[in-house]
């Protein structure tokens, strides 16, 4: 199917239909959205390299993923979250430039695919409280949207986040509804700014009920089944243990789980265990209907295409203002929690 075509199978012209694939700003959210899902559905995708020459732009977006371990290239988080906007962009006849770099390199990556033309806006991820890239990349004019933010430039740049503190909060208070005392909190790196505000919703909770947050049950680090078991297990063998976990990942939770198991005890009984939940295609907790674990949930692939939908809107429109989009992660109840044991 070519323009022409899927033009005249929505009734629209073919001006329309290629300005709402390039998402300009004249056009309206729901004819935009209208025409994305015909493209989607016949497989439409416009041909970059003509457009590119046709228009001068690059029509690719930039994605430099973090590497602050090993692991992180296989992180599922960074895998569904590239699917989610992979999906948008391709049906905008976009292209995705991926990368890899340290923290310390990646200012100098980014001046280069401005000043190489390589593309037309990028995504930044996984930021750091305090992180220097937001400041480079307004100062470089090039449109780009945050997956998160930082406490300091809220109000400063587009950007697209789950609210962390709020998440972990309704997480911690749900624990403390079921009269639970000693909560333990494994948690991912507190240098980025995501696990900050989940610490400060944990605490924040405790404080409500007059309890403060022992150092001994908060663990801070990189997110893997391995970091969730040795913690879990650590904690597990304190003279007064945690009668329940809460864990940044699936991941953590699995490893949790796992030295839940090793003790001889049952999860949700002897042990509850509450965690986020990224909605992860290839890893998920359980179905719908029925929850491994009690977890706030937020889907990362719809992350990722509302990233891409935003960057969209301000490649097409470079002088749109900073707008947010802050998401929400009810709680699911699972069998993972309940009451601490009686002794």
């Amino acid at each position: 199917m070519n323009l022409k075509d899927l033009a005249a199978s929505l009734g629209l012209s073919q001006t329309t239909v290629s300005r709402a694939l390039n998402g300009y700003p004249e056009v309206s959210e729901a004819t935009r959205e209208r025409v994305a899902e015909a493209a989607r559905r016949h497989g439409y995708r416009p041909d970059s390299r003509a457009r590119s020459l046709a228009t001068g732009k690059a029509m690719a977006v930039g994605l430099v993923l973090p590497m602050r371990a090993r692991q992180e290239i296989v992180n599922p988080v960074f895998g569904d979250f590239i699917a989610g906007a992979t999906g948008v962009l391709t049906t905008r006849g976009y292209d995705i430039v991926l990368a890899i770099a340290r923290d310390e390199d990646a200012p100098a990556l980014y001046r280069s695919m401005l000043l190489k033309g390589r593309v037309d806006g990028l995504i930044l991820q996984a930021p750091l409280t305090g992180d220097g890239r937001i400041a480079l990349l307004r100062d470089l004019g090039m449109p780009f949207v945050v997956h998160g933010r930082i406490s300091e430039h809220d109000e400063a740049y587009c950007w697209i986040d789950m609210d962390n503190a709020h998440a972990f909060h309704t997480a911690t208070a749900h624990l403390l509804a079921l009269g639970h005392r000693r909560i333990a909190l494994i948690n991912g790196l507190e240098a980025m700014d995501f696990a900050r505000r989940r610490r400060a919703g944990f605490e924040a909770a405790l404080a409500e009920h007059g309890l403060e947050a022992d150092p001994a049950l908060m663990t801070a680090a990189v997110m893997t089944e391995q970091y969730g078991h040795a913690e879990a297990m650590r904690m597990l063998a304190l003279p007064e243990p945690p009668t329940a976990f809460l864990t940044s990942s699936m991941l953590i939770a699995i490893g949790t789980h796992r030295a839940i198991l090793a003790r001889g005890l049952r999860l949700g009984h002897d042990i509850s265990v509450v965690t986020h939940d990224d909605g992860l295609s290839y890893l998920p907790n359980g179905t719908q209907e029925a929850p491994i674990f009690t977890a706030t949930r937020s889907h990362v692939r719809e992350h990722g295409a509302i990233c891409a939908e935003t960057l969209m809107k301000l490649i097409g429109a470079p002088q749109t203002p900073p707008f947010h989009t802050r998401l929400e992660a009810p709680l699911v109840i699972g069998p993972s929690s309940g009451p601490p044991p009686v002794i």
